[in-house]
Parts: structure tokens; C-alpha cells; sequence
């Protein structure tokens, strides 16, 4: 591609420039449509707890009244292996929230969101009804972030992009060009892991992502489009004060969704992907979704048919489960980063297993999840699956990080 990797904040805007165009290419109705023709018919119950799949509708659904469902959750390919659950039980659609920027409002009842994540943006305005959020484990996470983005060679240009899309989820990419990207971007995104897992179960209240503070409308539409400003200029002593006294502000757009943005439903894309915890999953999937209006959920005894169609036969759309080449855990940290994502999991843990979140069933199974997350990280540190910084010339790690590697 000819890129200068070589200046971290160009990298990061390249990194940033790079998502929207996958996000907008992914899910862009006029390339999904062309691979999937639309004179499919819906998924099949075939009776006996048997089923034939198909791709849904991408078209004659413009007049129905849909309850509509935004899937949330932090880039790393968790959303598309949730949502393609969806379509099988509904025959609805998804569409991506950076094409209902760009390519104009639809009735699509599905909406694939990484907002508030700086990879996301809030393009669908009013039309979500409630929220599924999707966890990956935070180190995974990392890696299919990255992955997503290498898949397209870092485009600059919608055209360059374009021109990659049949790489996209086909194998995994250079474990030295993960390496460069990680040593520049994850000990920040670890804070905006957290960050996000807040903002949702809070209901959308502005906090700073750095400090875990409750933030002012000011510094959080600052932080809202991080690009835009230096590092230092964003930190919450800077705008805010140290000693601040700050009253709770909550993100106006959740009051666009009609049962804001705290999830009816927390789901794990390891989980889901699980040969044996998966099929429960997918229940709870089509559970979250079943008696909505403008919903047409498959028959209960054909629900877990649809589970095995797409996660153990691979039907349908390809998701990080059909990447080719290196495994996940090929791709190592070092040991500074493993040890901050200990420390996020240890305060998520130690925040939801305390009131007011003990009655929240989401926050429970929050819980759970990073527990599990947590003990596989510890496992990597005990045995050492870990490596250094590497200086290379494509990534300069930023100053602030030398003391964490």
C-alpha cells in the first residue's frame, strides 16, 4: 500500500480511516445483495428439530413495522457472528450504523453498532428499540480488531478498500504486522474495552475512559472524536479539574432508543461459538427477539438447528471462526499488556459484583465472563506466553507506554 506507518497518530488515523471504510463495505446492502440473491426463502423448519438454512430478506420488508434491536459490542468480529443468528431465526436483516449514515435511513430492525467506540458512530438515530451487547474476551478482542483492519491492507480510499473485500474474514495476517499495530494501539484500547462494557450497562453515562470518572458533556464530546485532538489534550484533569465535582450526564442518544441503552441481553461470542455452551446461547439469541413485533422467529425446536447450520456447517456469511493460517493465540502480548487487561478485568469484576449490580442478571453474567477471561490471562503470565516490545520501524511505541513493557 505504500503507507507511512512510521508516525504513531498518522497510524492511528489510518487505523481509524481504515475501519469505517471495512464497516461501511461489510454490510453495504448493494455488495451483500449481489452475493446473496434475494429470491431466497427464510430459513426452513423442517420439522422434528430439523431445518434448512437461507440467507434473509434484503428486500419487500421497507413497510413493516419492526421492534428493532441494536447489536453493540467492541470492533473484533463478536457482532457478525451474533447478528447472522438473527437473520437465520427471522429472515430480517442487518444493517451496519456507518451505512445508515451514508447510504440513508432503511427499516433494516437489526443495527450493528460499535459506538461509542471511536470505530463507530451513532448513524441510525431513532430507530433502535432495545440493545444486545456482544463480549469477546478482551485479548481475542484485540486480535480480530486488528485483523479486520489488515484484511483491507489499511485503505485509504473507499476504491482501495473495495477492491480487498474478498479478503475479508479469509486467513489471518502477518504475526509482525499484528506486532507493529499492537505495541501502538492496545494499551489504549484496553481502557476503551472497559470503557464501552461501562457505557452500556450504565445507560449511556458519560465517563472519561482514562480515569473511569463521570466526565461533562464538554470533555465527552471531545472524547468522542479522539482524532481530533492531542493526547494530552484530553485528559480529564485538563478538561474537567482533578477536584472537579461533576453531576451525572447521560449520552442523549440512548434516549433515541426506546428502552435505552443499558442490553436486555449480554452475549458471549465465545460462548456462542462453544460446541457445547453455544446452542444455549443461540436460545438466548432468539429469545431476546421472539414476540417482538415484526418478528417471525423460527419454530422452538428448530432453534438449535440454526445454531449448527451456521456456527458447526459454516453456513451463511463468513465470520473470524473461517480465518485460515495462525491461530488466535499465535498472536502474544506482552507481558505489560497482560497485566493491564488484568487490572480492567479486576475492576470490572470488582464493580459488578457490587451494588447496585448483584440483582442485574447481565452484570452477573458479566462476571462470570471476565472471571473466565481473567483466568486465562493469569495462565498466559504463569507460563510465560508473553514477549517484549519490539522496536520496529513501522510502529514507535508511544512514550507514556515504556514503563508498562
Amino acid at each position: 500500500m505504500g503507507n507511512d506507518n512510521s508516525n504513531p497518530k498518522a497510524l492511528f488515523r489510518l487505523i481509524g480511516l481504515a475501519t469505517v471504510i471495512v464497516f461501511l463495505i461489510i454490510n453495504n446492502e448493494k455488495f451483500t445483495s449481489h452475493n446473496h440473491p434475494n429470491n431466497r426463502r427464510t430459513s426452513v423448519d423442517m420439522g422434528n428439530g430439523n431445518c434448512k438454512w437461507t440467507p434473509p430478506k434484503y428486500e419487500g420488508f421497507e413497510d413493516i413495522k419492526f421492534f428493532k434491536t441494536v447489536i453493540a459490542g467492541f470492533p473484533s468480529g463478536d457482532k457478525r457472528l451474533t447478528f447472522v443468528q438473527l437473520e437465520a431465526l427471522t429472515e430480517n436483516p442487518t444493517k451496519d450504523e456507518w451505512d445508515f449514515k451514508h447510504l440513508g435511513m432503511s427499516n433494516h430492525p437489526f443495527i450493528k453498532a460499535n459506538y461509542p467506540h471511536h470505530e463507530g458512530i451513532w448513524g441510525w438515530e431513532d430507530a433502535g428499540d432495545q440493545v444486545i451487547m456482544v463480549v469477546r474476551n478482551i485479548k481475542r478482542a484485540m486480535v480480530e480488531y486488528h485483523d479486520i483492519l489488515w484484511d483491507i491492507g489499511y485503505a485509504k480510499t473507499w476504491e482501495e478498500a473495495f477492491a480487498l473485500v474478498p479478503n475479508l474474514y479469509r486467513e489471518r495476517p502477518p504475526l509482525e504486522d499484528f506486532l507493529a499495530w499492537r505495541d501502538e494501539r492496545v494499551f489504549d484500547e484496553i481502557d476503551w474495552y472497559g470503557w464501552f462494557i461501562d457505557y452500556y450497562m450504565e445507560g449511556g453515562l458519560m465517563r472519561d475512559m482514562i480515569t473511569n470518572k463521570i466526565t461533562t458533556p464538554e470533555h465527552w464530546n471531545m472524547l468522542m472524536i479522539p482524532n481530533g485532538h492531542k493526547f494530552e489534550d484530553l485528559q480529564y484533569d485538563v478538561v474537567v479539574g482533578a477536584d472537579t465535582h461533576v453531576e451525572p450526564s447521560y449520552d442523549p442518544n440512548c434516549a433515541l432508543i426506546t428502552n435505552g441503552c443499558a442490553p436486555v441481553k449480554v452475549i458471549s461470542a465465545e460462548r456462542l461459538a462453544d460446541p457445547v455452551k453455544g446452542p444455549a446461547v443461540g436460545l438466548e439469541i432468539a429469545a431476546a427477539v421472539d414476540d417482538k413485533e415484526g418478528m417471525n422467529v423460527i419454530s422452538p425446536e428448530a432453534r438449535n438447528c440454526i445454531w449448527g447450520e451456521l456456527i458447526i456447517r459454516k453456513k451463511g456469511m463468513k465470520t473470524f471462526l473461517d480465518r485460515g493460517g495462525y491461530e488466535e493465540h499465535d498472536y502474544s502480548f506482552t507481558k505489560g499488556h497482560l497485566e493491564k487487561m488484568v487490572k480492567e478485568l479486576d475492576r470490572l469484576i470488582q464493580k459488578y459484583s457490587n451494588v447496585p449490580w448483584t440483582t442485574n442478571s447481565n452484570a452477573q453474567v458479566l462476571v462470570d465472563l471476565f472471571q473466565e477471561h481473567r483466568g486465562l490471562i493469569l495462565e498466559d503470565l504463569a507460563e510465560g506466553r508473553f514477549r517484549r516490545i519490539m522496536k520496529r520501524k513501522s510502529s514507535l511505541t508511544p512514550d507514556r507506554f515504556r514503563e508498562l513493557e
